[in-house]
């Protein structure tokens, strides 16, 4: 490679969150003799390492002609350091983009183009608008049954694979689109109590103002690599950590990404996002929880039994056991809805403190007992009560707690500065609380990004309310995102629906 590629390294400090992107002088050498223009994709090597990014060229001074900025998600992947050289190619024309404009125009993806675009996906090479495209392509029922089965294995085959060497390895997932339903450290806290193997890796937030991932960093390290996890399950047998730090199933999350901002978690890419982590993680029983409500994720009962069925198939097809549970899914669970808030309500019922939430205590002892019966810990018909002793004595939380240290120590949630009540405007009953619109109330608040931030539920449908009472408490970590969460609970009054006498 000519001299004439080589820039030096200058940081910008830019969050890109995490797309590599490079920024060049449009008047620099490379630009010149390459042609490259904004948004053309390009190979950055340093030391050995290569990353593919995404060019943004610079007019101004921020840049001398012989200097190159990265986005701080690519500074991080390349090591980088201040000054140093870099080279810059072009890239090659993608081959997997043939199967991606064909999957657009509507035609099946056989596995080896399923597997051609995510190998390109979790390789990087894939800049947010063919993501965005990908995502679309296949959302609204357009991945039948075969392309989930393939695009899931092409997903457990991009990356890592855990295999622990014993069987069962417990797992349990919920769809989501259930404000503050946090059961997984609860049921990871009691499974592992009665002796289980459950190495629980979970995602982020996607439309969600809060996912287990983001909940469990409130009380203790999630970003584990797999040497720790291992570590970590080998000593308590279990452990809840992000899955995008191990690199299992690395292409879901650059698609989580942008799924994300779209707010769009369509049903085939749910099934392969949910499953591929459970394969790569080493899981063989894995216990689903699909709520189903009217504002839930999930809307009808025959939602779910197609959901339930297409769950169940490609878990086959990639040699896992499912057992699938229909949960009620008409009203939030718990009382906090937000990272730190959800966090400080299964510290209560882990602590069987009097106050906790007797909601969502319930459907974790539900949930647990079912895993306990599917593991075979528990005799059929004994799991709940299985589960309540082992939450009642104190056993639970004592796992809990070496859980948490061991994977760096437990931590109190942080509380949020900035808090305002929404009260009734009448007397009557509450008959419905909008899931949905609870959700993006805690998303305006700042939730998942700002952990502190959310809601916290004072009622459930069927209270009693009176002029002037509560209903929900606004938490937000800076004034403006309390103001902006407040203007939209303003022109949204149905979030809750009162019935007057």
């Amino acid at each position: 490679m000519s001299a004439g590629h080589e820039l030096h390294l200058k940081w910008l400090g830019i969050d890109t969150y995490q797309e590599a992107v490079i920024y060049m002088r449009r008047d620099c050498e490379v630009c010149r003799s390459e042609g490259f223009e904004a948004q053309s994709r390009v190979r950055v090597t340093r030391n050995g390492v290569e990353i593919v990014a995404t060019l943004n060229v610079v007019d101004s001074s921020i840049l001398a002609p012989h200097q190159a900025g990265l986005s701080s998600a690519a500074w991080h992947q390349l090591d980088g350091h201040e000054g140093e050289t870099i080279r810059v190619q072009p890239m090659p024309p993608l081959e997997s983009l043939v199967a991606l404009r064909s999957k657009i125009y509507g035609n099946r993806l056989t596995e080896l183009q399923m597997q051609s675009i995510i190998n390109d996906v979790a390789k990087g090479r894939y800049p947010n608008i063919y993501l965005a495209a990908f995502v679309a392509a296949c959302a609204g029922g357009r991945l039948d049954v075969e392309e989930t089965v393939a695009l899931t294995r092409a997903m457990v085959n991009a990356g890592q694979r855990l295999d622990w060497g014993r069987a069962p390895i417990a797992d349990k997932h919920c769809v989501g689109g259930l404000p503050g339903n946090r059961t997984t450290p609860i049921v990871v806290a009691i499974a592992t109590a009665a002796g289980l193997i459950m190495p629980k890796t979970s995602s982020r937030a996607i439309t969600s103002p809060a996912g287990t991932a983001d909940t469990m960093e409130t009380l203790a390290p999630v970003d584990l690599d797999l040497p720790a996890v291992r570590r970590v399950v080998e000593r308590e047998g279990g452990c809840i950590v992000w899955g995008g730090a191990v690199n299992l199933s690395p292409a879901d999350d650059v698609l989580i990404r942008v799924e994300r901002p779209m707010d769009l978690d369509s049903e085939g890419q749910l099934v392969a996002s949910v499953l591929s982590k459970k394969v790569a993680a080493g899981s063989s029983h894995v216990l689903i929880d699909i709520p189903v409500g009217h504002t839930a994720k999930v809307r009808s009962p025959q939602a779910a039994a197609l959901l339930k069925t297409l769950l169940d198939h490609v878990g086959r097809s990639l040699g896992l056991t499912t057992r699938i549970v229909l949960t009620d899914g008409s009203q939030p669970v718990g009382r906090g809805v937000g990272p730190a808030l959800e966090a400080r309500d299964l510290l209560a019922i882990l602590k069987n403190e009097p106050t906790a939430p007797g909601d969502l205590r319930e459907r974790a002892l539900m949930l647990a007992g079912a895993l306990l019966e599917f593991c075979g810990t528990a005799a059929d018909g004994t799991g709940i009560a299985h589960a309540r002793q082992l939450l009642d004595s104190g056993r639970a939380w004592t796992k809990f707690v070496a859980i948490a240290n061991a994977q760096g120590g437990l931590r109190q949630p942080p509380v949020a500065p900035y808090t305002h009540p929404i009260c009734a405007g009448s007397s009557g009953q509450v008959s419905a609380i909008d899931n949905r619109l609870i959700s993006r109330a805690a998303k305006l608040a700042g939730a998942p990004s700002a952990p502190a931030a959310g809601l916290d539920l004072h009622v459930m449908i069927g209270s009693m309310v009176e002029p002037g009472m509560p209903m929900f408490t606004v938490h937000a970590e800076t004034p403006g995102e309390l103001e902006y969460a407040l203007g939209y609970l303003e022109t949204h009054p149905e979030i809750v629906t009162i019935n007057t006498p």
